[in-house]
């Protein structure tokens, strides 16, 4: 048998260093050729890593949320043959002054050899592993008795188990869904036996815990329980990219938020009518691209806000092309798609490609091509998007114009008091370089777009 090192590959564009952000195998597994072993993240993208090899899982280069070096071991593989570390053997390896010196029941290999691994449960308990001597189980806590546990009166004359090997003021552990699921079902984790490593509790437990009688609380007794407890988990992955951008972004840039009000009442008359007449010829239009049509037209007379802006050189770019970042909502975070040359597209074109990004990056198919290099962007959060916001600046662009919901209200029209579909602009721009005066005439152009809509349409 030998050893396969898996290192963290070359992934291009100068990347130095990644991000682990899953591991989907542990020591012991065994695992097949191509097989997904890590997901690593790289600005924004996301990357698996396969296996190139069968073997076995014998240590992990990394935990969750470190950042990885280009060439740094990754993972550890036994296999069939010589494998590709320097010719080195499992049974060379077992025979090293180390392995001999290793106490009984002890894995070959020193701390060095395997660097140690900490493994981060959802609560946040650490557990970091350099031997199996620290992992051996002689110098655990003693197990519980096998005589049913004490039992305590609770509320409402029910009777719950006392302590289950607990400190007094020790959390339970259990991951976040058994949680939700012991809320649901009225239950006190406190009061629940766990069968797994140091009293985790499980689903398993739960209806173990139901079976023993235990009375679940009714739905009214549950709205108004006391509740304790707090969950703590480490921003890894997409969270923490998130994090540090906007804290970054907000650090460097004096932001200047400029809110317009905007009668799309005609516009929304325009959607309704175009996508009635181009009926399955044509994608569907939401008001998106027709907003994207008119930031594009308002650029050219206002190219200034379609820039980057270098703060450590001290050197303004800005661009003929439009380069739209379209701000979308994941499962795994805020992420910015790319619609490249957006001056060049009508609305059903721009609508397909933002229909197609969308899927991509919900899907995490997104490639790091479609999530950068965006000029300006827009954000919006649809029908909750409030009255007023005020948008973060994508760094290193220089504006970003918000999006908020559309509402019905009453406005003074020709003397008389009509209904009207208005809608806010709440745009926020980079104070440094763009001057009030300049961020206000872009958004009344965009306006002036907007609120007679047959202009989109007109060059």
């Amino acid at each position: 048998m030998g050893i396969h090192v898996i290192k963290m590959p070359d992934l291009g564009e100068g990347i130095a260093e990644v991000e682990v952000v899953a591991w989907h195998v542990k020591p012991g597994d065994t695992v097949k050729e191509d097989q997904v072993l890590a997901d690593v993240m790289t600005d924004k993208a996301t990357v698996e890593i396969p296996s190139p090899v069968h073997g076995t899982v014998t240590s992990l280069g990394g935990k969750l949320g470190e950042a990885m070096a280009v060439g740094a071991e990754l993972i550890r593989l036994e296999v069939e043959g010589a494998g590709n570390h320097s010719g080195e053997t499992t049974a060379a390896r077992q025979q090293t002054p180390a392995a001999k010196a290793a106490p009984a029941g002890s894995s070959a290999g020193t701390a060095e050899e395997f660097p140690p691994i900490t493994v981060a449960q959802p609560e946040t308990v650490v557990t970091t592993v350099t031997s199996a001597e620290d992992a051996a189980p002689a110098q655990a806590a003693p197990a519980r008795p096998a005589t049913a546990p004490a039992y305590t009166q609770g509320a409402g004359g029910s009777q719950a188990p006392a302590h289950h090997g607990r400190a007094a003021g020790e959390k339970p552990l259990a991951a976040p869904a058994v949680r939700q699921r012991a809320w649901d079902m009225g239950i006190e984790l406190q009061y629940v036996t766990g069968s797994g490593p140091a009293g985790r509790i499980s689903h398993a437990d739960l209806d173990a815990h139901v079976a023993r009688g235990q009375r679940k609380a009714a739905e009214g007794d549950r709205r108004y329980a006391v509740l304790e407890g707090e969950q703590a988990m480490p921003l890894i992955g997409m969270r923490r990219k998130i994090a540090e951008k906007m804290a970054e972004a907000k650090r460097r840039i004096p932001h200047f938020t400029y809110v317009e009000e905007i009668d799309v009442t005609e516009l929304e008359a325009l959607r309704v009518q175009l996508n009635a007449r181009y009926a399955g010829q044509r994608p569907k239009l939401t008001l998106l691209p027709l907003i994207m049509r008119a930031v594009v037209l308002a650029i050219r007379k206002y190219p200034s806000v379609n820039a980057r802006f270098d703060d450590d050189a001290n050197i303004l770019t800005t661009y003929n092309a439009v380069h739209l970042g379209i701000a979308a909502q994941t499962d795994a975070g805020l992420m910015v798609p790319v619609v490249r040359n957006a001056e060049a597209r009508d609305p059903w074109s721009a609508a397909a490609e933002v229909a197609r990004l969308a899927d991509a990056a919900r899907s995490g198919k997104a490639l790091r091509e479609e999530l950068s290099g965006s000029t300006i962007t827009i954000t919006s959060l649809g029908a909750l998007g409030g009255i007023v916001t005020t948008p973060v600046i994508n760094r290193p662009e220089v504006a970003i114009v918000g999006v908020n919901r559309i509402i019905d209200k009453p406005v003074i029209l020709n003397g008389a008091m009509v209904a009207r579909k208005t809608m806010n602009l709440s745009s926020s721009f980079d104070h440094r370089v763009i001057d009030g005066m300049v961020a206000a005439e872009f958004i009344q152009t965009i306006r002036g777009y907007l609120e007679c809509p047959a202009t989109l349409f007109v060059e």
